[in-house]
């Protein structure tokens, strides 16, 4: 018996186990939370293929646990498979993170670097995760069953403990500290790098406290050739042969019927699990359609706190450790206190509503959120406004519209995008001056983009130039800023840590990626050497600014425009969808978690808990192939998940309520019970055969 915890019947060596959780997963969901920005603002990726790559690693991860168990039941044992493993999840992290230096190669090698360690971060992550928590259920004597249970839920807060804090720590380090001219994603992979190499090394400060399980043979490999065996003989099954009970009892000529009750057990809840994959499908879009959502909103808290969109995420961690206890001490006993029977599958069919429900408010937000956002024009068509520098009043008039029929004074806010109709590609426009006269403008441009027709006086009077326009919000939350030169000479403005030089002559610079804040004393440098200091008030969140550099009275003036309103949907408003998705978490996971391995004969552990991960491996699969395959608008795609999980819901229900849940000790009685018929039928048969001896003559001596 190995060493206790201090008066309980808690083994040391689970502290080990805990400790080594937490920080593996402090690795994996730090590095995590960064992946979706990672993909759109580092190799330039569109959200589609960004949500979907990183729905195929989160599969990957998933996926791999079956090559995890069968390594662990066959060959090395639960202890070596997670020592071997991790080592390849350290190298994964080691391989992100290079990839993740701007100076190391082409993009193209970024990419490749990138994809080969999440790969083997998807190898090694995926490949211990059906052995450690297994692995931690092993240290526990068969009578502890309730300590045990108490260990999933401490393992459990273990798990999001690290979480909470790694994507709190991680994308700061991606956004306030700056390498390489920009965002330092090589450290913020970096950090969680070293949390796995500490991982290792405290796992293997336990190896002498461990209680291992030595491997129980090729038992998955067996469960197929059962399987497979029972099928042919039921199908090569003569009309004379009696039925049988169950189709997996046609292979009671060849295995033991230990094994096939043992199957039948793994096969009933596998069975089960088939709509569970619904679930993740919606719970795993926290790390990528609900950071790219919140991109796109009011990320401050007052004036001098924000929050990045990236660290969102850390709110179902922190809402699993406030949440957990509560379930436990409070909710549960108090609905058992009403008469109402819980039941674990009960448990999750009502994390599943949760989810839905979840799902529902992050629609409601969405709707909201896309308010603000400039929607492209059609085909044969493009987005235009009007600024006017004249000083005299200006109309302006696309020939068979009736846009624009308002005159805009001298330097007014242009009251927002039309969408002007092309002529072979080409934009003809009539443009009226107030004592100025008309003149006409002809411009090739391409569709679907957005343009600002810039109106001022000129050498020969008036004319304009066009600019292209940025109308897509910033994919980091931040504000995009842009000047245009009015002065005769040139211009050298700092923001921040943006440098904009324009060149003189009504130039437009490039639109460069401001941090949120207010601007009130910008350093402006004429090509002459004259200073001024320019007030750009708050540069908020999600925004496009064109700021027109004007003089008065020998003095820069700012002047700015709002091409792409603010984001002004607060993030506070999706607190309501972490708190229900955290709560169906709660509900579904943990208990399922526990389920599992209670239902699990002693040999089979790691297979059906490899099972279990594969219900959100293929939940991943099916974000995936909505994201590059359904094309919907975002409001829609989610309250289509939510729809379909509460159909789910329905199938599962019914489903649980046919189960029949198993308890170990009565399977172990039952196995002695066949044992004991299978020795009489023995007996019987020789018997039988001494009778048939006697009476051809023959000697029943040996």
């Amino acid at each position: 018996m190995g060493k206790k915890v201090f008066g309980t019947n808690y083994p040391v060596s689970i502290c080990f186990i805990v400790v080594n959780e937490f920080c593996e997963r402090f690795s994996y969901y730090g590095m995590k939370a960064l992946l979706t920005l990672y993909f759109v603002n580092y190799l330039k990726w569109d959200k589609d293929l960004s949500t979907a790559v990183y729905h195929a690693f989160s599969g990957l991860c998933y996926f791999t646990p079956i090559l995890g168990a069968f390594i662990a039941d066959s060959w090395l044992g639960k202890y070596k498979t997670i020592i071997y493993l991790s080592i390849v999840y350290v190298i994964g992290h080691v391989v992100k993170s290079v990839g993740a230096i701007p100076t190391v190669g082409s993009t193209e090698l970024h990419i490749a670097l990138s994809m080969s360690g999440l790969i083997l971060i998807a190898l090694g992550t995926g490949g211990i995760k059906p052995c450690v928590a297994a692995f931690g259920g092993d240290q526990f004597d068969e009578e502890h069953t309730t300590e045990r249970q108490k260990f999933f839920s401490i393992f459990y807060m273990s798990i999001n403990a690290g979480s909470f804090l790694s994507t709190i720590i991680t994308p700061i380090l991606r956004g306030d500290v700056k390498c390489f001219g920009g965002d330092c994603y090589a450290l913020a992979f970096g950090v969680p790098a070293a949390l796995m190499v500490v991982a290792l090394v405290v796992f293997i400060a336990g190896s002498s406290l461990y209680k291992r399980t030595p491997p129980q043979g090729n038992i998955l490999w067996e469960v197929c050739n059962c399987i497979g065996f029972a099928l042919k003989n039921r199908w090569n099954k003569s009309k004379h042969d009696p039925p049988r009970q169950h189709w997996l009892d046609w292979a009671e000529e060849k295995y033991s019927m230990r094994l096939i009750q043992e199957i039948k057990m793994v096969l009933r809840v596998l069975v089960l699990y088939i709509p569970l994959p619904m679930f993740w499908a919606l719970f795993d879009q926290q790390g990528s359609r609900w950071t790219l959502q919140a991109t796109r909103m009011n990320l401050a808290f007052g004036n001098s706190f924000a929050i990045k969109p990236d660290q969102m995420q850390m709110l179902n961690a922190l809402l699993i450790l406030v949440f957990v206890p509560i379930f436990d001490l409070i909710i549960y006993p108090l609905v058992r206190l009403c008469g109402l029977k819980i039941t674990p599958l009960r448990k999750m069919a009502m994390g599943m509503v949760f989810a839905a429900l979840a799902f529902g408010a992050a629609t409601l937000v969405e709707v909201n959120v896309v308010k603000t956002v400039v929607n492209p024009a059609p085909a044969g068509k493009c987005l235009l406004q009007v600024v006017n520098l004249a000083k005299n009043d200006v109309s302006l008039k696309a020939p068979g519209t009736d846009l624009f029929l308002q005159s805009i004074k001298y330097l007014e806010d242009p009251p927002g995008y039309e969408t002007v109709p092309l002529s072979n590609g080409e934009l003809n426009l009539e443009v009226t001056v107030v004592d100025g006269g008309t003149f006409s403008a002809t411009q090739k441009v391409e569709e679907k983009k957005a343009y600002s027709v810039i109106i001022y006086h000129g050498a020969a009077g008036i004319t304009y130039t066009l600019v292209e326009d940025h109308i897509t919000k910033n994919e980091d939350g931040n504000p995009l800023l842009r000047f245009l030169n009015t002065q005769p000479e040139a211009l050298n403005v700092t923001v921040g840590d943006k440098n904009f030089y324009m060149s003189s002559g009504y130039n437009v610079t490039h639109n460069k990626t401001v941090q949120r804040g207010e601007y009130t004393d910008v350093t402006c440098i004429s090509n002459s050497g004259k200073t001024s200091k320019l007030n750009l008030g708050l540069l908020d969140f999600g925004a496009c600014y064109t700021v027109i550099l004007t003089e008065d009275a020998g003095e820069i003036v700012p002047h700015k425009i709002e091409d792409v309103k603010a984001n002004n949907v607060h993030i506070a408003y999706q607190i309501p969808q972490y708190i229900l998705i955290t709560a169906g978490e709660v509900m579904f996971s943990i208990t399922g978690l526990e389920f599992s391995y209670s239902q699990a004969p002693a040999n089979m552990k790691s297979v059906l808990q490899a099972g279990w991960l594969l219900t959100v491996a293929f939940g991943n699969v099916i974000v995936l192939i909505v994201a590059e395959g359904a094309g919907l608008e975002q409001w829609i795609e989610f309250l289509l998940f939510a729809c379909l999980l509460l159909g789910v819901c329905i199938i599962f229900s019914i489903m649980a309520h046919f189960y029949t849940y198993v308890d170990p000790e009565e399977m172990e009685k039952l196995y002695l019970e066949n044992s004991v018929r299978e020795e009489d039928d023995s007996d019987f048969k020789k018997k039988n055969n001494e009778i048939e001896l006697n009476k051809t003559g023959k000697s029943t001596r040996m």
